[in-house]
This record gives structure tokens, sequence and C-alpha cells, in this order.
């Protein structure tokens, strides 16, 4: 099956979710430890440590190979082009995190993170939505584990899909590419070369909140790596800050609209072709 068809499927499937939402799984639990003199936060998500190294007790995802080509693909009729490539796009569409002009390069038709720039946003609000995104980390593969072409995708400014350049190069499962950083590991790695473009496509329904700020439905995700499925409509546990080590942040109740954003983690690591088709929640659940 092509991989727009994939997506097409999978998008129909997400949108008829489940009313009865388990609040009860998966089965988090905390504790605080004294290192170093200081209180430090671990959850576990069941009965797994966040950021887990031992690779025992947090198995790493099994490597694929995706299909050859990198071709971009180009938006429907009823997406939102966030950047195509073009100054235009860069300058009308994307700010910093105060909404002054980004430091971010234009570098061949790419958007390159730029050490110290700090996050790039869209000027846009969303909230559930389909969104596409190619990605290139360095030609030249520097560093190991988290310190290699790390950046990061996330939607309404809170919930992350990781970037990282993953191929041939080892971390904790839920911090490789793909992952929802901290939260949930991808099914499989399917990683192209260092300097390869590879693609996101990601099916995001946003969570939901009463008004005493208590989330009431939890976000999913489900994420196309490479025209692979690596994230099959996971509920979102909580949120993907970090929150120390071995923690991850949870839900805090924010706005039904907010930016889309690239992290700048210090890597030049390059974007193009972002495009966006909003969904609509159910009238039952706005």
């Amino acid at each position: 099956m092509k991989s727009t068809h994939l997506i097409i499927a999978l998008l129909s499937s997400t949108i008829a979710m489940n009313a009865a939402e388990d609040f009860s799984k998966p089965v988090i639990t905390k504790e605080i430890r004294k290192e170093k003199g200081k209180d430090v936060p671990y959850m576990f998500i069941d009965g797994v440590k966040v950021h887990e190294t031992d690779t025992t007790k947090q198995p790493l995802p099994p490597v694929v190979t995706p299909g050859e080509g990198a071709a971009m693909t180009a938006p429907p009729s009823d997406a939102i082009v966030l950047f195509d490539g073009s100054e235009k796009s860069l300058t009308e569409n994307w700010t910093d995190n105060k909404g002054n002009p980004s430091k971010w390069k234009l570098v061949n038709g790419a958007l390159e993170s730029v050490r110290g720039a700090g996050y790039i946003h869209s000027k846009q609000k969303f909230g559930s939505c389909q969104l596409h995104v190619e990605w290139a980390s360095p030609t030249k593969a520097e560093g190991q584990g988290q310190g290699r072409g790390n950046s990061g995708v996330f939607l309404m400014n809170n919930y992350e899909v990781q970037v990282l350049d993953s191929y041939e190069n080892i971390t904790y499962a839920d911090g490789q590419a793909g992952a929802l950083y901290g939260r949930s590991k991808p099914l499989v790695n399917a990683c192209r070369k260092p300097g390869e473009w590879q693609s996101y496509d990601i099916i995001f329904h946003r969570p939901l909140f009463d008004a005493e700020g208590k989330v009431t439905r939890r976000a999913t995700m489900t994420v196309i790596h490479n025209g692979v499925l690596i994230q099959d409509h996971v509920v979102l546990s909580g949120g993907t800050g970090w929150d120390g080590p071995h923690s991850a942040s949870e839900y805090s109740a924010h706005a039904d609209k907010l930016p889309i954003a690239f992290q700048d983690h210090g890597n030049p690591v390059r974007f193009r072709n972002v495009w966006l088709r909003e969904l609509q929640d159910k009238p039952s659940e706005k």
C-alpha cells in the first residue's frame, strides 16, 4: 500500500474515537529519590522507567529499512502550507518565541536550526491536525546518543515527536527518532542515513480540559516515519516535557489552538515541505 493511501486509512480510523476512555491505563507510578543531596523525580510507565537505558528492561525497537526514495510529498488542495522553501514563507509564517523574526537560516530551500536561536514557532495556531514535515540530520554525523542530530516537532507547542539521527546511533528507546518523548517509544526504527531527507506524517487529536483545567480526553498520536507506521493511535499519557532525567511533564491546561514548533537543540537539523490539514473535533467533544 502506498504511504498516501496508508495515511488516509489511518486518518479515517483515528477520527472514530472511543468516548469511554480508560484513564487507568497505562499504569503510571512516581517516586522521589535522593541523589547528591537533591530530590530527583522518577516516573514509571507500566513498570518501565522513563528514559530507561537498560535494554533488558526497555528493549530498543527493531530496525527496518524504509522504501527507497524520499521525494517531497506535495500538499493536498486543502492544506495550509507553512513552509515551501521560500524566504517569503519563512518570514510570513514563522517567528521566534517572542514574536520576533527567527534567526533560523534558509539553506537550499530548507529551514536550518541555528545554535542559540531557540525554537521556531508557526505564527498560526492549530489544534487537532494532520501534519506533514520533512527533516534531515547533518550529513556529517557528530556526537552520539542525544547529542547527534537532535531536534523535535512540537504539536501545540507542547507535545513532541522526537527528531534524532537514530541511524546506527543508540540512545534510550523513548528518546530516539519518532518517539513521543518520554512517553512512547516507536514501534520500529525507520531512520535513513545521516543527511538523507526523511518524512513524518503525524495525525494528532488534541487533549480536552474541563473548566477546572483537568484533562477529560487525552491527546492521541499516529506517526508514519518514511512511510512506516511507528506510533499507532497512541494515547498520550501526559506531557512530553523534560522533568528530570527519568520523568516527563504532566498535562497542563492550555488554549484550544497553539503554534507548531521545531526545536533548536544545538544541532543544525533541517526542515522542509511543511504543511498541515486541520481536523475538526467531533461536536460532542468541543
